[in-house]
């Protein structure tokens, strides 16, 4: 439970503080009209995600008998994991572009992320893998790793509206990028992991 745990909350903080469609909508709301209309946007995966996470636990669950598929679809994931690692490595500072944005309520940051491949992308590879894995551990294991994903993801947004809100000038500070290398090394390592489990899923490797 507890590499799951640690993975959960890895993975959910790197999403979190990540540069991306939501993230620009979740900050650019906090800018314009307070961390009240950040938050409501930083909520978004938490109503549009499950219908993803059935959908990719769904798929897999055809493909158990294909330890081979699995294996290479653990594979594939971990190498994904490891990229954005790398891209937390190099990242940079953040800057929101704030001209003609109109105002982005929470159905419109419903629909960015419902819209955005990268959820999709993450379940398939990765989220509904391990969420497969804690299944065999029990629903309270299966609780932990998603519950500690969705409270990092939108913790860390939410603490971001905050921090933005008060100080600006954060994303183009030297604590956010501290903050994202230290992720990116976590993400390479956990990246790792995924590969070497899916090796052994896929029979390349003993188990």
């Amino acid at each position: 439970m507890l590499n799951l745990l640690a993975a959960g909350t890895t993975l959910g903080l790197s999403a979190g503080f990540a540069p991306g469609p939501l993230l620009t909508l979740v900050l650019s709301e906090t800018l314009q009209y307070g961390v009240k209309a950040g938050i409501k946007v930083a909520v978004a995966p938490i109503l549009t995600d499950l219908p993803i996470i059935l959908l990719t636990l769904f798929i897999l669950a055809k493909l158990s008998y294909f330890q081979t598929a699995l294996g290479l679809i653990a594979l594939g994931g971990g190498c994904f994991i490891i990229y954005l690692g790398y891209t937390n490595l190099r990242i940079k500072d953040v800057t929101i572009d704030l001209t003609d944005i109109k105002p982005i309520s929470l159905r419109k940051g419903i629909l960015v992320n419902a819209m955005n491949p990268h959820p999709y992308l993450f379940w398939l590879t990765v989220g509904a893998p391990l969420t497969m894995k804690a299944m065999q551990q029990g629903a309270l294991t299966v609780t932990v790793f998603i519950g500690s994903f969705y409270l990092c993801l939108v913790g860390s947004k939410v603490f971001l509206a905050l921090v933005v809100g008060r100080f600006r000038s954060f994303l183009a500070g030297l604590t956010y990028r501290v903050i994202m290398r230290v992720l990116g090394v976590v993400l390479i390592c956990l990246g790792l992991w995924l590969c070497y489990d899916g090796l052994k899923l896929g029979g390349l490797l003993p188990a």
